[in-house]
Order: structure tokens, then sequence, then C-alpha cells
């Protein structure tokens, strides 16, 4: 059995976490700085730890490869599973023509893309990361987003942004629930201090949406659907996760949040409405009659309604209550299909339908020189986010009246638009597997945890870096959950603290992570761009991450201490 040396560069933490950081610094140079496509990126950074894990970390060329396999064979399923069945749901919603009707249905509480931008991607998108997460609202608000008119790179960033604050809880509480089996915590106290964090988040998201969709005009006319929205949100997070249920978190909070924005829009709505440059006919006519927004006539804002787009907007009037039910049907089988997934008696017996195995060839040791789990290969198909997508997409053909013919031209549509990306999120997956095995990413934490009292400005990068190589907060929370606590005793602090942190810290990880980028550019149909996707957002993520390591130092200090869970 192999087992990983954390030191392995002349004893030295600090040269064996710069040579740990190198395929990382590859990869990313070569996406976001030299515009490399992403699966050539990412094949480069899979060499380049595979390089590292046999010279420097002395790792048996055949576990090398093994752990490369196991990583992208786990890229294929559940990953690309899941993501395959969500782009045939939205695909079947468009062979059958519902598509129009959800969209002239969205446009109708609100055509102002900012509003849409914090309802959909914000607020839909965290009730579908409360269910499923895992990619899963990415790919579904990016897709329709795109329906409503944003344009392909703006939906991808929009949505990738807005998948943070809801990313700690998601699932229904998985990534919390992880992190207190590894570390021996509390549950309740675990989500308790992450919803005494993570609402910082919520609060300001929102107004990042709305910034990225019309600047600082946009945050001046339209400021109080994000202060509604994020408010809310922020409020019920905390009071859900402190008093009520670390499961049902993401879940009450989205639609209370959504609820008290179609509220506000009942008596208030932005001035000068964004609609994006091509605007469909219903939001043209909702410019029209909005005394607010600019007139039909003025200048470069001018609205021509053509006869055929005053034909298209009468088509509108005859969507019946029924069809727009039809619609939204898909998107509320999803949210019945997981939540019956998710009660125990229909979980005991999914779990019938998986089965696990320990990897052939591939033998390695944990830090506690146990054998590491992420050597066993689960193949829980029944369990599958994915299989649970396409058990929905096979009911939503029945309510949708899809034709086989339909349903099967959406799904090799599907898999022909994710052809690229398969490939990318295998080598990604590789590559987070290859770096956890051989020790490399427990190099970079190591040396990140040694930085003693600052460890409150540290913790959350180590979550940061965790879900940034492997995009998944339960995963980070699994590998640095026991680093977290260890540090934190070490160096005096409150366990509870730390541990959630890494929490906390991760989930602004989850919008540079190349699964996530990946997962945006495939929904959207922009196969290459993953690079100039991660230059937009990766600003945002520098301003959320300095500003969660700001709030956790001074929970870790008088100032805010306060506020942490005393368990």
């Amino acid at each position: 059995m192999f087992q990983p040396d954390y030191t392995p560069v002349a004893h030295s933490l600090a040269w064996s976490a710069a040579v740990a950081a190198l395929p990382l610094l590859v990869m990313f140079v070569l996406l976001g700085g030299l515009k490399v496509r992403a699966p050539i990126a990412a094949a480069v950074g899979v060499l380049s730890a595979a390089i590292i894990a046999w010279l420097v970390y002395h790792m048996p060329v055949g576990q090398v490869a093994d752990s490369a396999l196991i990583g992208f064979t786990y890229g294929m399923f559940p990953i690309m599973w899941l993501v395959l069945n969500a782009i045939w749901i939205y695909n079947l919603t468009d062979e059958t023509n519902y598509l129009d009707v959800l969209r002239r249905s969205m446009a109708s509480i609100s055509p102002d893309h900012r509003v849409q931008a914090v309802i959909v991607a914000f607020c839909f998108g965290a009730l579908i990361e409360g269910l499923a997460g895992f990619g899963t609202p990415v790919a579904i608000t990016s897709l329709m987003l795109v329906a409503l008119g944003f344009k392909p790179m703006k939906a991808a960033s929009v949505a990738l942004v807005a998948n943070t604050a809801p990313v700690a809880f998601a699932s229904l509480g998985i990534p919390i629930v992880a992190l207190a089996g590894v570390t021996g915590l509390p549950l309740d106290d675990l989500g308790a201090m992450v919803g005494r964090q993570t609402p910082l988040l919520a609060c300001l998201v929102p107004f990042i949406l709305i910034f990225m969709v019309d600047g600082r005009t946009g945050l001046k006319r339209a400021w109080p659907v994000a202060a509604m929205g994020g408010g809310v949100y922020a409020v019920v997070q905390f009071l859900c996760s402190n008093f009520v249920s670390v499961e049902l978190t993401d879940i009450f909070g989205s639609i209370i949040a959504a609820g008290s924005i179609v509220a506000l829009l009942r008596v208030w709505r932005p001035k000068a409405p964004v609609v994006g440059e091509e605007a469909t006919p219903d939001q043209e006519l909702s410019r029209v009659a909005t005394p607010s927004g600019p007139s039909p006539v003025d200048g470069s804002n001018a609205s021509v309604l053509t006869a055929d787009r005053a034909s298209d907007m009468r088509q509108q009037v005859s969507d019946s209550r029924r069809d727009k039910i039809v619609a939204y049907a898909p998107y509320v089988i999803v949210t019945v299909i997981f939540t019956l997934s998710m009660w125990k008696p229909v979980t005991t017996l999914l779990k019938h339908g998986g089965t696990s195995f320990p990897w052939p060839g591939l033998h390695v040791a944990n830090a506690a020189h146990k054998a590491s789990p992420l050597t066993v290969f689960k193949l829980d198909f029944l369990t599958s986010a994915g299989t649970l997508l396409l058990i929905t997409g096979l009911l939503s053909m029945l309510v949708l009246r899809a034709s086989p013919r339909q349903a099967v031209r959406a799904y090799v549509r599907a898999a022909m638009q994710l052809r690229a990306a398969a490939l990318t999120v295998g080598f990604v997956l590789a590559l987070a597997y290859l770096l956890n095995l051989s020790g490399e990413t427990t190099t970079l934490g190591l040396w990140i945890a040694g930085a003693g009292g600052l460890l409150g400005v540290f913790s959350p990068i180590i979550g940061w870096l965790g879900v940034t190589v492997t995009g998944s907060d339960t995963s980070s929370n699994s590998l640095f959950g026991p680093l977290q606590v260890s540090a934190a005793n070490a160096a005096h602090l409150n366990p509870i603290l730390l541990a959630a942190a890494n929490s906390s810290g991760g989930v602004i990880g989850k919008m540079l992570s190349p699964q996530s980028l990946v997962i945006a550019t495939a929904a959207v149909q922009m196969k290459g761009k993953e690079g100039d996707l991660f230059r937009a957002v990766f600003k945002w993520s520098m301003l959320l991450l300095a500003l969660m390591c700001a709030l956790v130092y001074l929970q870790s200090t008088s100032w805010l201490g306060w506020m942490v869970v005393d368990g």
C-alpha cells in the first residue's frame, strides 16, 4: 500500500507545497491566461500531476495510472450522467415548444434581465442546489437564462456566481453531513456555524448579479430586488440552519426569497428594464407598456413592433393556464422526485440499486494509515442525481406529450452537445483524484494550515482550494475537515469555527472549478470558451473570498467571537 509523504522535497513543507501547486498553476495559466482549450489544459494538468506524483512523491507508476483512471471514470459517472440528463430535460421542452411558453411566463413576472438574474439564477438555482447539487443548478439555470434572452456567456457567468451561498447546504445538507462525519463534531453545531457565515454571501451575491447584467446604473435602479432577495434568503438561511433544519435550509430560503421578490414586484418595478439586445416580443411589449421604461421611439432603445412580432405577442395571450402548468411541470417533477429520494423509506429502497468496490490495483493509505476512501468506486445508480433526472425526463415526456421520436432526438442532441465537455470533465476529475491520492493536495492544505493565529484568514482559503480542485464542497469537507480541526486544536481556536469556514470558503471556489466551468459552457454550447468564462468570474471569487476570510478572522477574535457556536 502506498503511503504518501507530505514533505517529499527536502523534508520541507514549503518547498513541497510549491511543487505540489505546479499542476494547478499550469492548468489555470493555460486555461485563463493563454486561452488554451479546456480539454488540453486539463490534460496537461494531469500529465504534470502524474510526473510529480511519480518522481517527487514516489508513487508507483501503476498507482498513478489507476488514480487518474478512477477519477476519469467518476467524471463520466455520476458527473456527466447528471449533466446529460439535465440537458435532455431542457431539450424536451424545446422539442415540444413548451420552452417558449416557459420563457414567456417567466418574462411576464418581469421582462427585466436584472430581476430574472436574481429570481432564476439565485432563487431557483438555490432550490435546485438544495435538492440535487453537483452541477445541476448551473446547467439548468444557465439554459433558462439563455431562453430568456441572455447571451450565452452572460448566462453562464451569472449562473456560476449565483451558485455560491446555497452550495454549503446542497443536496439536503450533504456537505455539512459529510463534514460532521469526518470531524466527529455535532451536525447541528456545524450547520449553525455555517449559517452564521454564508448569509454574508447571500446578501451580496444578488447585488453582484445585477451589476453583471447592467453595471452601476443597474444597481441604482434595481437594488431593491437584490436587497429583498438576498436579505430574505440570508435571514431564512440563518434561522433555518440554527433553529429548524440543516437539510431544508436551501429549500426554505429559495422559496421564501422568490416569493418576497414576486410580492415586491406587485408594488414596485425597476426603471428602464434591461431586456437585452435581442428582446423577445413579450419583453418588448412589456417595455412599451411600462410607464417608467423608455419610449418606443427613444433613439437606440427604440422597439419597432413589426406585424410578425405583434402576431407573436398575440400568441402570448393564448398561452393558457394549462400550457403554463405543463411548461413548469418538469421542474416541479424535479423538486418532487429529489424530495422523495431523501425520504428515508425511499432512500433505503434506492440504495439496493447500487454497489461499491475497491478500484483494482489501487492501494493508497491516508494520513491515518488506513485505506483511502477515494480508492473505492461507488456505482450508486438509483440514488445518482443523474438517474433521478432521467426518471424526471421520462415523467416529463408524459406531461409534455413528447413522442418517443422527439425524446430520442432530444437525447441524441444532448449527447452531441456534450462530446467535448465529457472529455474535459474526465481529465479534470482525473487531476483531482491524482492530486488527492498522491498527497499533493494534502501538502498544500498542511502548508496553509501552518499559519497559526492567522488560521482564521487561511481556513476559508483551504476550503476554497479544495472546491476549486474537486468541484465539490462535500469532497473538500471530507478532505480538509479533519485537517481544519487538528489545526484549530493546535492553535487553540474553536474547531467548529474552522471546520465551518472550510465549507463556507469552499462554496466560493465553486465558480472557478474547471468542472463547473465545463458544465456551464457545455450547457450554453460555448465549447472552448472555458478560459473566457474563468476570467469573467475570477474577480468575483476573489472578492467574496477576501470578505469571507475577513469575517472568519474577526470571528476568531474578540471582535466577532460572540457569533461562534460554542460546541
